[in-house]
This record gives structure tokens, sequence and C-alpha cells, in this order.
């Protein structure tokens, strides 16, 4: 039923996935994420929908490939069919004209963020993009999240405005009204982010998609203390304000099974390692077909994209 009718490698070990799932793409919203399986015997793994074709029936997923479950859907190829997908869970994102707000996203962060800003830009928003990576190849769909954005900017790691967060912060300073923040990627990356606008006072929305089992908040392995208060990720969020999360609770709970869950790649890497050498040489990432900054710079006509 959850047939997988594409899958690209759009950045090293960033895998974008498309299937079908009628039923999810005839109601989902921006904000909002999928669980899915890989086989009867595999977790259930949250991630945000980086956007749906109601008319085709299909949801598109990006996933960065770490751990065994990922790496099990990594494997698998146009054709092959999911165990199960749930959703559209969670509440979506609030829409509504804010003014001039700023979408920091980076590696598997883009994908859910391209839906929001579309969004985002369809209520009248002056919206500014900017995408984060380790260098420019891990730079991705910027032509995409062009289309609605009035600003694209890439940041990779170097100069004075490194990072998403470097220019949250320049933003801020230089006096120009920035009515919200939105940020999608890893923890890390939303907690620095919102670190940057703490000063300030914008308000700073962050996705959050923890470890989960059901997803509708009977098992409570999503919580999280945000404002002092435990709140259940699927249900309460994923989106919450970034500035009341306690971070450091957070990550730890993350951290808390690594020992397993190395284990466990260990175990199922030492039976499959073929599969992952097949699958990265038959749709790998090639550096030599990515663009530069510089030369992504000159690519958009109806936004200014610049490499910072």
């Amino acid at each position: 039923m959850y047939e997988i009718v594409t899958k690209e490698t759009v950045a090293p070990n960033i895998i974008h996935m498309k299937f079908k799932a009628p039923k999810i793409a005839s109601s989902a919203k921006p904000g909002q994420f999928v669980i899915i399986r890989v086989d009867e015997k595999g977790e259930r793994i949250p991630m945000g929908l980086a956007g749906w074709d109601e008319k085709e029936g299909t949801v598109d997923i990006v996933f960065y490939v770490l751990g065994t479950s990922t790496a099990k859907l990594s494997t698998m190829c146009e054709g092959d069919s999911l165990a199960n997908s749930a959703g559209p869970l969670g509440k979506p994102s609030e829409i509504e004209n804010l003014g001039r707000v700023i979408c920091a996203c980076g590696c598997f962060g883009v994908g859910p963020s391209l839906p929001l800003v579309k969004a985002l830009k369809e209520k009248g928003n002056y919206v500014i993009t900017v995408v984060e990576g380790r260098g420019p190849d891990f730079v991705f769909w910027t032509d995409r999240l062009g289309e609605f954005s009035d600003e694209v900017h890439v940041v990779t790691g170097c100069g004075k405005t490194a990072w998403a967060n470097d220019f949250i912060e320049q933003e801020l300073q230089s006096g120009k009204k920035i009515n919200r923040i939105f940020a999608h990627g890893c923890p890390f990356m939303m907690k620095v982010s919102s670190d940057a606008s703490r000063a300030a006072g914008v308000d700073t929305t962050v996705s959050l998609t923890p470890i989960m089992v059901d997803g509708t908040g009977m098992c409570g392995a999503c919580r999280v203390e945000v404002g002092g208060e435990t709140k259940f990720a699927c249900v309460d969020g994923p989106e919450f304000e970034g500035h009341d999360i306690n971070w450091d609770g957070l990550v730890l709970r993350l951290r808390q099974l690594i020992p397993e869950e190395d284990k466990s790649f260990n175990i199922w890497e030492r039976d499959n390692w073929h599969k992952l050498m097949d699958c990265r040489h038959k749709k790998s990432f090639n550096p030599a077909k990515r663009m530069s900054v510089e030369e992504i710079e000159h690519t958009e006509a109806n936004c200014k994209l610049a490499g910072v």
C-alpha cells in the first residue's frame, strides 16, 4: 500500500523519499508528521512531512541516515513498500500573516521547512529563508525554497556568518523588524537558533520529533519539558516555543539509548553491509553534479540568494 514512488539522495546521507499514502495526503497540513515502519519488526520512526500531493495520493519525507531504522529505509528502492505509515499526526503550524519572518533550516529539517515556507508566503508574509549546511555539498532544495521566499541565504560554516544562529543574530542586531522565527533541524541547531533570538525576545518556533511509539499521547516516550511543564511532542507539538524548552533534558533523553542503538546497528550492518553499498552505488550522491554556493547565487531569478 505504501509503495515508494521516488527515492533520491539529495546530499551526503540525506535522502528524499516519496511514497503512496492517499489518506495522509488528503488531510496533511504544514508542521505535521508521520510515523513509519520499514518492516514488521521495525521501530516506529517519526518524520516531518516535506510535502504531499492530494491528487497523486503521495507524501514526501526527508531523512538523515543514522542508525538501524534509517539505514534499513535507505536500502529500500522505488517499487518497494513500507510496512505501514500513520498520520498526519501532531498539531499543524499556526499560519497567519505575521509580517517579516525567518525560516532557518538545515539537514533533514530542510524537508518540513518547504511546506511551511510555502504556507507562510501564501499568507502574505515576507519570508527570509536561511539554509544551513556543513559545506556546499550539504545544501539542497534552495531552488524549491526560493519559489516561496523573498530572500534565501546559504550558510556553510565559513566566515563571519557561519551558521543559521549567526545569521539570526545579525539580522536582529541590524535593526530589521523580525516578527517570528521558525527553525527546523537537529536539536543542537534549533537550540542555538533559539538562544540567538532570546535576548531580542522574538518568538522562535521549533519542531520536535523525538523518540515516539504510538504517536497519540498514550506512551509518554516523547515527553519534553516546556515552560516547566511536561508536554508530549506527538499531541501537544511537534512545534513549541524554543525559548521555553529544557534543551538539556531533551538531549539527555535522546542520548539515553545510544549504547543499544549502536549495538543494534552493528548487528544489522554485519549481515546487510552489501545493501548499503548497493544503495550508494545505484543512486548515490554525486559531488560533481552539485553546485557551489557561488553558482547557486546565480540560479534564482525572483529571490535574493546569497552565500553569507
